[in-house]
């Protein structure tokens, strides 16, 4: 899992990517954020190469944050070819989270 300090020309590289990007956006003092972390990393033992998954912090990327219309976080948001999937804010279990993906990554094919 990349820890990343994006800057917009990156981010850019990376959402526009062929490869499904699950974008965490957080921030260091929210304890609901913290608990995301674990199940990103057991999402991303999971799907190993068939999703990137990076952590944007809200406080150092607000420009990003507010051109996805980030309100609350955590916010995951599934880019694929630069397109959006799916958005959505607060704790998702893993189980629940991978089942979405895969339903979104299956309707976009």
């Amino acid at each position: 899992m990349e820890n990343t300090q994006t800057k917009s020309k990156s981010f850019t590289e990376l959402i526009n990517s062929d490869t499904p990007v699950l974008v965490d956006f957080y921030a260091d003092w929210c304890a609901p954020c913290r608990m995301m972390a674990p199940i990103l990393q057991e999402l991303k033992s999971q799907m190993g190469d068939d999703l990137t998954i990076i952590k944007i912090d809200t406080e150092k990327n607000p420009d990003v944050a507010i051109r996805y219309q980030v309100r609350g976080i955590p916010n995951l948001i599934l880019f694929k070819d630069g397109q959006v999937l799916w958005q959505q804010a607060g704790v998702i279990q893993m189980p629940k989270l991978q089942q979405i993906i895969q339903e979104k990554l299956e309707q976009a094919q």
